[in-house]
């Protein structure tokens, strides 16, 4: 991942890692990371952009997905979408500084568009967690004071 390409495959293993896809942008990070190529600001925002795009994707999934909760191929039975609905509800916005934290994350971010969060309120709470997520593992992988 040497030069230009090291940005487009950070922030695409990024956006996918966001949604429900199996990625690792933290591998792909801390290679980037070590290899001392890049500045490291500027791989914490590629990373971070990725990753919070990724997840406003999961946000539009959820506010037009629950349209078609009675559909036979729809992936989550209903008592299911009804607990993580009465989940979101109970704990609220907040919840969504877990949305860096893997299995739980981007199910979260999903139904955070299901609850209908605002845009705006989503993003700056989800940058914050992803933002914050990746620049511990730059201080730990950087050995940063």
């Amino acid at each position: 991942m040497l030069g230009l390409s090291a940005y487009p495959a950070l922030f695409l293993s990024a956006l996918g890692a966001a949604t429900l896809l199996p990625l690792q942008s933290e591998a792909v990070l801390v290679t980037l990371l070590l290899a001392g190529e890049h500045p490291a600001w500027a791989l914490l925002l590629v990373a971070t952009l990725g990753n919070v795009l990724g997840s406003w994707i999961n946000w539009l999934l959820g506010r037009s997905i629950e349209h078609y909760r009675h559909q036979r191929w729809f992936p989550v039975s209903p008592a299911r979408l009804q607990q993580a609905q009465a989940w979101y509800a109970r704990y609220g916005r907040w919840s969504l500084l877990l949305s860096w934290m893997p299995v739980i994350g981007d199910p979260l971010t999903l139904v955070a568009g299901v609850m209908r969060e605002r845009l705006w309120t989503f993003l700056i709470i989800v940058t914050l967690a992803k933002a914050g997520r990746y620049m511990v593992l730059a201080a730990l992988t950087l050995a940063w004071p």
